[in-house]
């Protein structure tokens, strides 16, 4: 416990440089009063909406959050939810000097239409996406891979955050992986794809489905992830490899090829999984950028994210509630 109470002032101030595919997540909330004569859903009577930053945004909002200072590199469109999500993100206290706006693309918007009822929380009925998936043209990508250099120089970590938006591609990843090596930095991947375009990284994240993709296998217990994410680790050559595993926690092997498998730090209160693995890579990078070992970081990622999800969507935790959650005993006696 005393260990991971002396991590967090050490968060404070840590710089990460976020990279990754950006959008503007939209939720529009109503009342369930009847169905519709139309067809089998609910009529929603309207109560409000509002919009949050979201995909890539969010690691940089938890960074943020925790006390520490994040740096957005990513591209948004020239339209009015590229604006709000560019003023939504400095509003928060987030450096958007690596924002590049692109004209030919659309600002990615995920929309959500939930219902509010007798529930702790509205329940989500639809999502709409609107979004484009094509790679960067080569001015855009050059323009963020000009912002990229300026500003990791300044950095402790760098994060890339992939949704598969054709931000972290090619020249992105490459010219990532040579700044965190020529100035020794930590970098650290999320990946929703294909694991291997990320070769030489510190440490490596998926979920079990991506893993499994990857691996073309199941991953059923803690022996077959043991195995899986050893493979992985070794595949990529990485620092460490990291497969979150939704309600049973999370499992990590190291440069070692030790693996360890980590319980879920919250399993009877979760509410809203969104963005949770966002929360799992923030916390991670800044503990390791603050001094933490990757097996210190990943407990801390773990509590973390066993505290987001008690809220509604793209959350974040603060370093209050890690304290509060590591004095209840919540983290180091959570391995299995």
């Amino acid at each position: 416990m005393d260990e991971f109470i002396a991590l967090l002032p050490k968060l404070a101030d840590k710089k990460v440089m976020v990279i990754g595919d950006l959008c503007l997540d939209e939720y529009i909330i109503g009342k369930a009063r009847r169905l519709s004569r139309e067809a089998p859903v609910p009529v929603l009577e309207f109560q409000r909406r509002f919009t949050v930053p979201g995909e890539a945004a969010n690691p940089a909002l938890n960074v943020k959050s925790l006390g520490g200072i994040a740096f957005m590199v990513g591209v948004v469109g020239n339209d009015d939810a590229g604006l709000t999500l560019r003023r939504s993100l400095a509003d928060l206290g987030i450096d958007t000097q690596g924002i590049v706006v692109d004209p030919s693309r659309p600002t990615t918007v995920k929309t959500r239409v939930l219902a509010e009822g007798s529930l702790l929380f509205p329940q989500q009925l639809v999502r709409v996406d609107r979004e484009e998936r094509r790679p960067l043209d080569d001015s855009t990508s050059e323009q963020l891979i000009a912002h990229l250099r300026s500003i990791a120089l300044d950095a402790d970590a760098l994060l890339l955050s992939d949704y598969k938006g054709g931000v972290v591609e090619g020249q992105v990843i490459e010219n990532t992986l040579q700044l965190a090596k020529a100035n020794r930095k930590i970098a650290t991947v999320d990946s929703q794809g294909n694991l291997f375009k990320f070769q030489g990284f510190t440490v490596v994240k998926c979920n079990r489905e991506e893993a499994e993709n990857v691996l073309g296998r199941e991953l059923t217990d803690d022996e077959s992830f043991g195995q899986g994410s050893r493979e992985l680790q070794q595949k990529l050559a990485s620092e460490a490899m990291l497969i979150t595993r939704g309600s049973d926690g999370m499992s990590l092997t190291d440069s070692r090829g030790e693996c360890l498998h980590i319980r879920a730090a919250n399993r009877s209160e979760v509410f809203d999984v969104t963005g949770a693995g966002d929360t799992v890579i923030a916390t991670l990078t800044l503990a390791m950028a603050a001094g933490a070992t990757v097996t210190q970081a990943a407990y801390l990622s773990n509590l973390a994210a066993g505290l987001v999800v008690r809220k509604l969507g793209n959350a974040t935790t603060t370093i209050e509630e890690l304290r509060e959650a590591i004095l209840a005993g919540q983290v180091g006696s959570d391995l299995r």
